[in-house]
């Protein structure tokens, strides 16, 4: 087993943990099926307002590869189709009725080829949790990835704990590791923390140990470490813990089975448990009643969205984050000595004197927005041989020479969320790295 030990990154140690406890939310009033979760996809309705739809329905197809479908796991009524700008869709809201009724889809279990896989994923819906490097997109069905990677070590604040998710579930880990084998011309590599003893004893699979701050967790760090992307034409796949434990599921029971574990996080949150739900829940059947100016977030606070209190969980998250909104700037914040604030930079008392502290956090950025000054401090908490701030002003520039040149294709944006976190600037390097790849895949 391969040790890797990485040095450059930050930790956020948050106030707001969760008690390892699982408990059982109520069935989902209703469940969203956001389109806008998956990068690249492009819907098309195969359902209108009204339409009854069960567990193995499609309710959209991607325009680009119609083999490529949203697949309902609930059994209800389309209660509102949920459009933004430009009348892009951006929700399929199914109201449930409590009964799960299922199509009448034969999947072939006992033939473990990549045919009969992939055709399972796909009429599954699950085929959806597959993300491919480069540009961190939905994945081909019709490629075959050089290898698919697994993180089962999510370093950012207060993420959910893979090994407590694997719990129970080891058997349909394994199944589904089974499965992915079928899918590459490579190897599936599994990565988990070094103290991580919960997944020494899987098989088929290669598995590696990482220690090291955020963003180690990251598929994309390890990607680099392990065997990096080389060119546009080098395709790798990515998916979750939680993803291989429903695959695993589908292929041991010939089920559709979308119940997941969320997490529920943040000192603004009353309910701080483990919740079993279903994917694209809604959060009130399980988040409780939240502190007055608080903000709810699907996924952790340096990558994940901003919802409504009867908003939904996204395809991919299993954490919510609930911390404090704030209504006011701090006034002449940067005179405060610090005691009981959190910075990457050594300015405030507490990296000094606490530097192990956790800190309870809000939204305030700290700061204003102000013209990018390109300088070394971004390489310390990007744990990759790529120079950031140069790969961020190539992609300003559009220079698809230099971008290739500078690693474009091994990063995703949440790579840079630490740079975001620390940059004095306030510049927004996850949509940056967002038009840097979308130009790249553009120009072919």
């Amino acid at each position: 087993m391969k040790v890797i030990k990485l040095h450059r990154g930050y930790d956020i140690k948050l106030t707001g943990e969760t008690v390892r406890t699982i408990e059982q939310a109520q069935f989902p009033p209703k469940i969203a099926f956001k389109p806008t979760d998956f990068i690249g996809l492009k819907p098309r309705l195969l359902i209108v307002t009204g339409d009854e739809v069960k567990v193995g329905t499609p309710l959209a197809y991607d325009k680009n590869n119609d083999r490529i479908k949203i697949i309902s796991h609930v059994s209800g009524k389309v209660s509102e189709i949920i459009r933004g700008e430009r009348r892009v869709i951006e929700a399929i809201v199914v109201e449930t009725n409590g009964i799960q009724t299922g199509e009448h889809l034969n999947f072939d279990l006992k033939n473990l080829n990549k045919e009969s896989v992939i055709k399972a994923l796909l009429d599954s819906g699950l085929f959806l949790n597959f993300v491919q490097r480069p540009f961190n997109k939905i994945a081909n069905p019709a490629d075959t990835p050089r290898d698919i990677f697994i993180s089962a070590m999510d370093t950012a604040p207060l993420a959910a704990e893979d090994s407590f998710i694997l719990k129970s579930n080891e058997n349909s880990f394994q199944k589904g590791i089974d499965v992915l084998t079928q899918l590459t011309s490579g190897k599936v590599r599994l990565s988990f923390k070094y103290e991580d003893k919960a997944f020494t004893e899987f098989n088929n699979c290669e598995l590696y140990n990482f220690t090291g701050p955020h963003p180690a967790g990251n598929v994309g760090v390890q990607i680099h470490h392990i065997a990096p992307i080389k060119n546009a034409n080098d395709i790798v796949w990515s998916c979750s813990v939680q993803a291989v434990i429903l695959i695993g599921k589908l292929f041991e029971t010939g089920k559709i089975n979308q119940d997941i574990l969320v997490k529920v996080a943040g000192t603004a949150a009353e309910k701080r448990y483990y919740f079993k739900t279903k994917t694209g829940a809604e959060v009130s059947s399980f988040l409780g009643k939240n502190e007055e100016n608080s903000r709810i977030i699907s996924g952790n606070v340096l990558t994940g969205q901003k919802i409504e209190a009867d908003g939904f969980i996204g395809f991919k998250d299993n954490l919510i984050t609930v911390i404090p909104e704030a209504t006011e700037p701090e006034f002449l914040g940067w005179l405060n000595p610090g005691f009981s604030k959190r910075s990457w930079w050594k300015t405030f008392v507490s990296a000094i004197i606490t530097p192990k502290k956790v800190f309870k956090a809000d939204t305030n950025i700290g700061g204003g927005n102000r013209s990018l000054v390109i300088n070394s401090i971004y390489e310390e908490v990007v744990p990759m041989r790529i120079l950031p701030s140069y790969l961020i002003k190539s992609i300003l520039a559009e220079d698809i020479e230099e971008m290739e040149a500078l690693g474009i294709y091994e990063v995703a944006e949440e790579d840079f969320a630490l740079c975001e976190y620390i940059c004095p600037s306030k510049t927004e390097f996850q949509q940056i790295i967002r038009q840097g790849l979308n130009l790249m895949e553009k120009e072919g």
